[in-house]
């Protein structure tokens, strides 16, 4: 296949641009995958009689496993190959909403939307995206990174009305189909267009010149040693910690909290899940624009200050949230200032990554700070279930999520440290 595409009369350009479309259409399947438990809550409370708690508890080890996966996902890009990791794990999201169709229990739904396509899903991540870019773009790193991270919020924007369609009158099982048959629909595009490296089609990376950095290299290593190494590290640096603090928050106020249960929010008032699914949806359309705008904010100015915005308009919105009349006019206004801001943090994020970690181990580095990303979502995936059940409303969850964000703001900045590239040990 490689042999072939060598042949095919296409530029570095068109290379790395199929690249880059094919990663971004697996990335929005793998988003899909995440944001249908929100969509599927109801109809499973309804159809089997599980209780919120229990069903966000799936929603939250799925989260959880996203991200851990993740380090382990990068350190496995650089051992097999990008090519393999994602055809795992689209095969694994596949396998498993396929098999849930068959589910009657609770540890089913908790095995299938949990722990397997968690694992599968946390290999087709931002992670993935940051470890495409390093290895095809010498230059507008931070511009692609935010064009590929916007593929979260354009999963949301293509497949929550759809799913929400679906699942009208209590409906799951198509939901699932669908997600199945979207995952596997993916691995013949990514056995066709997606060559391991350049240099397999004979191409330099996007931009490169004689004056460029060379390539992160390719490292056959044991993964799970190779993960750990570049961890402890990394630990070593202030500057770790406070991205995977922040990044903890930029979890516990997105996908865990807005993207599990807003619809459920919406529900307690009065709001039709079609019409839940749609705010989801406008959300993932402003995200797609702020996102990618993000990418080319991050080429050009101090990344830090951008999470400081970033950070605190989140935290706002999601502090007014709760007092607003919930019609169209206000909610219209929370999903553009939302969403706008929605996953903006993951280009700067990148960047600071690269910068102080070296664009080898960066990949792996910035998977172990979306473990805290991930670590925030199921914590507000389940916090925030376990709230609505314990006191009958979402509210006090959205503060204390909007409090978090404006924490974050402030540490961003307050915890000023010069990025410094920490040499990898020989």
């Amino acid at each position: 296949m490689t042999a072939m595409l060598r042949r095919l009369p296409v530029s570095t350009r068109g290379y790395a641009g199929i690249v880059v479309a094919v990663t971004f259409l697996a990335l929005l399947v793998s988003a899909g995958l995440r944001s249908a438990p929100s969509v599927m809550m109801l109809p499973l409370e309804q159809h089997f009689g599980w209780d919120r708690a229990t069903i966000s508890a799936s929603a939250a080890i799925g989260l959880l496993l996203y991200g851990l996966v993740g380090p382990f996902a990068a350190a496995l890009m650089l051992s097999i190959g990008i090519k393999r990791t994602m055809l795992g794990g689209l095969v694994l999201m596949a396998s498993a909403t396929f098999a849930s169709l068959w589910m009657r229990e609770p540890w089913q739904y908790v095995l299938s939307w949990g722990l397997v396509s968690g694992v599968g899903s946390g290999a087709v991540a931002s992670v993935l995206g940051a470890a495409v870019v390093n290895r095809w773009f010498a230059t507008r790193q931070g511009l692609v990174m935010g064009m590929l991270t916007a593929s979260t919020a354009t999963g949301a924007l293509v497949f929550l009305p759809m799913l929400a369609w679906l699942a009208q009158g209590g409906a799951w099982r198509p939901v699932a189909l669908a997600v199945s048959i979207a995952c596997a629909a993916m691995v013949p595009l990514v056995l066709l267009f997606v060559p391991e490296r350049p240099q397999d089609v004979g191409v330099r990376r996007f931009g490169e010149t004689g004056d460029s950095a060379p390539p992160p290299p390719l490292k056959q290593a044991a993964t799970a040693s190779l993960a750990f190494t570049a961890l402890f590290r990394a630990a070593r640096s202030p500057m770790f910690w406070l991205l995977f603090g922040t990044f903890f928050v930029c979890g516990l106020t997105t996908n865990g909290l807005v993207g599990t249960h807003l619809i459920a929010f919406c529900g307690d008032h009065g709001i039709a899940p079609v019409q839940a699914a749609g705010l989801l949806s406008l959300m993932g359309l402003f995200d797609l624009v702020g996102t990618t705008a993000s990418g080319w904010l991050t080429d050009r100015y101090d990344p830090r200050k951008l999470l400081f915005v970033y950070y605190g308009i989140r935290g706002l919105s999601l502090l007014a949230l709760p007092f607003l009349d919930f019609n169209a006019p206000s909610l219209f206004l929370f999903a553009l200032f939302y969403g706008l801001d929605w996953i903006a943090t993951v280009p700067p994020t990148v960047k600071l990554a690269n910068l102080s970690f070296g664009e080898r181990d960066a990949p792996i580095i910035f998977g172990w700070v979306m473990v805290g990303h991930q670590l925030g979502a199921a914590t507000a995936a389940f916090g925030a279930g376990a709230i609505r059940a314990w006191m009958g409303t979402y509210t006090p969850a959205f503060l204390i999520a909007g409090a978090f964000g404006l924490a974050a703001a402030v540490a961003i900045l307050a915890g000023r440290t010069e990025p410094r590239a920490l040499q990898p040990a020989t």
